[in-house]
């Protein structure tokens, strides 16, 4: 039986959960809810999810929303072995360190960048915001000197979810040569599952971002 997942591909979080998914080889359904139409506002996905937020799963009737919630979720029940979200209590630690990074900050800070240019009008990136993600960026690139990918030597669901969110601002033209272990890592996220269709999603969004740009 298949789950299903809403989505839209310009959303970096809800390509995370795809990326996982996809991982997994999870039968999902998506559906595409469309962010920019208002989509999530509809009282038939309020019913659903009331914070209508995007990705939600609804898997028989259990409805979880959240992409790194999702993409945990689902790589539990659907991976063939632990190596994405470890059962180790300290390389799952680790993983978990990573999405919080993510969640708590990363993103966090390429939402500041991107959010006021797509829907409050706003038509240059402010140096702060600037300096601000690049110190982000700057820790990021530090994780990746010490493993291969970003909690260890294998690839997780915290290089899923931080590369739907890297994958994001590269689209936009960011430029990130001063961070070496980041080009390394990004050169070999393309082999993740799921990958071309993530970076066909962050182009629409960075197209999106750009022509607001002056």
């Amino acid at each position: 039986m298949s789950v299903k997942l809403y989505h839209f591909p310009i959303s970096g979080p809800s390509r995370g959960a795809l990326l996982a998914a996809r991982a997994v080889e999870a039968p999902v359904e998506v559906e595409i809810i469309n962010l920019f139409q208002k989509e999530q506002l509809k009282e038939s996905f309020l019913k659903i999810n009331p914070q209508h937020c995007i990705p939600t799963l609804d898997d028989d009737g259990f409805i979880l929303w959240e992409s790194r919630a999702i993409a945990g979720y689902l790589v539990d029940k659907y991976g063939k072995d632990d190596h994405l979200y470890p059962k180790d209590l300290k390389k799952r630690a680790l993983v978990n360190q990573r999405l919080y990074f993510d969640s708590s900050s990363l993103y966090v800070k390429i939402r500041a960048i991107c959010f006021p240019i797509l829907f409050l009008g706003e038509t240059e990136i402010k140096k702060p915001l600037k300096d601000d993600l690049n110190v982000t960026l700057g820790f990021l690139d530090q994780f990746l000197k010490d493993s291969k990918w970003v909690a260890g030597d294998q690839p997780t669901i915290a290089d899923t979810s931080i590369y739907a969110s890297v994958s994001s601002i590269l689209a936009v033209g960011w430029d990130i040569s001063g961070f070496p272990s980041i080009v390394r890592w990004v050169g070999q996220c393309s082999s993740l599952p799921g990958a071309a269709e993530n970076d066909e999603g962050a182009k629409a969004f960075g197209d999106a971002v750009k022509k607001n740009l002056h």
